[in-house]
């Protein structure tokens, strides 16, 4: 897995229920395996300028340890993030539903982002990556016209619930 290793966490689950915490290692597996595409949205929550919350769905990939997705410079979460980029992820996916708090920068490695088109690309989407964008024939609505720029959301916190067996829930602190 990546060299995201939590600081600290906390056993959400109520005594009661007698719940172990929740192994990061594991959650982390589910979320690196979590593959994007129709029908297994994630959901971005930025700030609008007047302090209101923009949701929306996005594609997203996993890598080192940290979110990435692409979006046109001129989208509202774009702008959003470029003003303030603290934002909120929220990630079902098969075994747990996980909710993160982080930061979103724009990637410019040309590098990354070709390892990222890659990723996209595996997954069905024919894009590819030029210098610091991502281009393709299509993209999502909500991303508006390409090239695309990769964004990489760097996790400060993370919630798990589990969703099988007894459940759990756990929170991590990563910074």
């Amino acid at each position: 897995m990546s060299d995201l290793k939590p600081l600290r966490a906390k056993n959400l689950s109520l005594p009661k229920y007698g719940l172990d915490q929740l192994e990061w290692d594991a959650v982390e597996q589910a979320v690196a395996g979590a593959v994007a595409g129709p029908g297994r949205s994630w959901f971005l929550t930025t700030l609008n300028p007047d302090g209101s919350p923009h949701t929306t769905g996005f594609g997203h990939s996993w890598l080192a340890g940290a979110i990435h997705f692409t979006t046109g410079p001129d989208i509202r979460k774009t702008r959003n993030l470029v003003a303030d980029p603290h934002c909120a992820v929220a990630a079902p996916m098969e075994g747990y539903d996980v909710t993160f708090d982080g930061e979103a920068h724009r990637v410019t490695d040309p590098a990354v982002v070709q390892t990222v088109a890659g990723m996209y690309a595996a997954g069905g989407w024919p894009c590819r990556a030029e210098g610091d964008v991502i281009t393709a024939p299509f993209s999502a609505p909500s991303a508006g016209p390409g090239p695309w720029q990769v964004y990489r959301i760097d996790v400060l916190s993370a919630v798990a619930l589990k969703s099988t067996g007894d459940g759990g829930a756990t929170k991590w602190w990563f910074r």
